[in-house]
C-alpha cells in the first residue's frame, strides 16, 4: 500500500481544524524551516522533482527560480484554487479536508522566495471549500502562524483569500492575474513571464494547490526520498480524480509511477456493470483521449507525453462502451466554445465553428468533410493565441476524432 501524504488526514473527523491538523504533525517542524535559508529550501523542492499539478507540470523549484535575483520590492505567491478543468475534484478536497496543510505550504513557499504576501484565488462556484478555507486561515493567524513574526521567526505572512466569479479562462495564471488585479480575466503576453512581472507589476509565483501542499513535507522528510516516491523525471505522489464508468469513482492519491490500467482496475474497482472500457481522457478534459489498448503508460508528466497526451489535472474520466465518443466530444465542444474569453479570433471563432459542426453531426444533420474541417481548424488555430487555452481544446478535437471516426461517419446521412 502507497503511503499517502496530502490524503492521510482525510478520514479523520473535523481534519479541517487546526486541532487535528497539529494532532497529526501539522506545524510541528515548521520553526527549523523558517530557520532555513531560502535558497536551501529552493534547492531542495528542485532535487525533489516536484513539478506542477494543477496542468503544466513544469517543475516547481525552476519556476521559483526566475524570480529576478537582487530584486527590490514585494514578491507575491499566488495559488490557484480555480479548479475549473472538467473532471478534475482533488483540490476541493485539500481545501475542504486539509486546509492548514495547504497554509503550511504557502508559509515555506512563501519563505523561500521571499514573499510577504500571498493570495489564494478560490473558484467562484466552491461556495464551501472557500469557507472551510477562510476559517482555516483565521485559525492560523490567531494561532500565530500567520500574520507578523511568525513563530518569532522574524518571517511575516499576510494571506487574503480571494474568490472568482466562476470563469475558466481563470485558472491559467495570467488570466487569473488580471482577474486578482480586478480587471476582466484575459491572458497576457509572455514574456514577461508573471515570475518577472506578475500580479501588480511584481515578480509573482502562481501555483497549484495540490504542489504547494508537498512542499512541507519535502523540506522536512527530504528531496531523495520525495524524488524515490515518483519516475525519473518527476518525484513524489500525486492526487488522480476518477470519474465515469468506473465501480470506485473517486480521489486517489498515488505514486506518479502507477500505471493508468492499475488505477482504472486496481483502485477504482474496474468498469462498473460488467461492461467494457472504450476509452479514457487522463488528464481533465483538454487532454487528447487514449483507447483501451493505450492505458499501460505511466500517469507522470512524461509517461502520458510520451503516449501523445497529457497528464494535465489528473481528471481521469472513463468510458464505457456504452458510451457515444461523438456525444461527449460535442459536450466537450460546447464548454470550450462557451468558456473562450474572445480575445484571441482563432480561439473566439472556432471554438464556436467546432460545436456547431459537431452538433450537426451528432444530430443527425452533418456532412462527412466536416470532420476534416474540424480537424484543419483545430491544426491551424494551435500555437496561434496568447494562453494555452484553444491548444487545450485541440487535444480532444482531434483525438476523439482520429481514433473513433467511425462512429462519427456512422451518424452522418449517406
Amino acid at each position: 500500500m502507497a503511503e499517502r501524504i496530502l490524503t492521510r488526514n482525510f478520514h479523520l473527523p473535523e481534519s479541517h481544524t487546526l486541532r487535528v491538523y497539529r494532532e497529526t504533525g501539522g506545524y510541528e517542524g515548521l520553526s527549523d524551516v523558517l530557520a532555513m535559508a531560502p535558497a536551501t529550501i529552493i534547492e531542495t523542492v528542485k532535487r525533489s522533482n516536484l513539478r506542477g499539478l494543477g496542468g503544466a507540470g513544469f517543475p516547481t523549484g525552476v519556476k521559483w527560480g526566475f524570480i529576478p535575483k537582487g530584486h527590490q520590492g514585494p514578491v507575491y505567491l499566488v495559488i490557484n484554487a480555480d479548479e475549473g478543468e472538467p473532471g478534475t475534484f482533488k483540490d476541493r478536497y485539500l481545501l475542504e479536508k486539509d486546509p492548514h496543510g495547504l497554509i503550511e505550504g504557502m508559509i515555506v513557499s512563501a519563505h523561500a522566495i521571499g514573499s510577504r504576501l500571498a493570495f489564494v484565488y478560490v473558484r467562484g462556484e466552491y461556495v464551501q471549500p472557500w469557507r472551510i478555507f477562510s476559517r482555516a486561515v483565521q485559525e492560523a493567524y490567531d494561532a500565530g502562524f500567520l500574520g507578523k513574526s511568525i513563530l518569532g521567526s522574524g518571517v511575516d505572512l499576510d494571506v487574503v483569500v480571494h474568490r472568482g466569479a466562476g470563469a475558466y479562462i481563470c485558472g491559467e495564471e495570467t488570466g487569473l492575474i488580471s482577474s486578482l488585479e480586478g480587471k476582466k480575466g484575459w491572458p497576457k503576453l509572455k514574456p514577461p513571464f508573471p515570475a518577472v512581472r506578475g500580479a501588480f507589476g511584481a515578480p509573482t509565483i502562481v501555483n497549484n494547490v495540490e504542489t504547494i501542499c508537498h512542499v512541507p513535507h519535502i523540506v522536512q522528510r527530504g528531496a531523495s526520498w520525495f524524488a524515490a516516491l515518483g519516475t525519473a523525471g518527476q518525484g513524489g505522489t500525486r492526487m488522480y480524480s476518477v470519474s465515469g464508468r468506473v465501480a470506485r469513482p473517486g480521489v486517489y492519491e498515488l505514486p506518479v509511477s502507477v500505471t493508468l490500467r492499475s488505477l482504472i482496475s486496481e483502485h477504482a474497482g474496474g468498469i462498473a456493470n460488467g461492461r467494457r472500457l472504450k476509452a479514457v481522457v487522463p488528464g481533465g478534459s483538454s487532454a487528447p483521449i487514449l483507447t483501451a489498448d493505450e492505458i499501460d503508460v505511466t500517469m507522470d508528466v512524461d509517461g502520458l507525453k510520451n503516449a501523445g497526451t497529457m497528464a494535465g489535472s489528473a481528471g481521469v474520466i472513463v468510458m464505457d462502451e456504452s458510451v457515444s465518443i461523438p456525444e461527449a466530444l460535442m459536450i466537450v465542444a460546447r464548454f470550450y466554445a462557451h468558456e473562450s474569453c474572445g480575445q484571441c479570433t482563432p480561439c473566439r471563432e472556432s471554438t464556436g465553428w467546432i460545436y456547431k459542426m459537431t452538433r450537426r453531426i451528432v444530430e443527425g444533420r452533418g456532412r462527412k468533410e466536416e470532420l476534416d474541417t474540424i480537424l484543419d481548424v483545430a491544426r491551424r488555430g494551435a500555437g496561434t493565441t496568447i494562453c494555452a487555452f484553444y491548444d487545450g481544446a485541440v487535444g480532444p478535437y482531434i483525438s476523439y476524432i482520429e481514433k473513433f471516426r467511425d462512429e462519427f461517419e456512422a451518424l452522418i446521412p449517406k
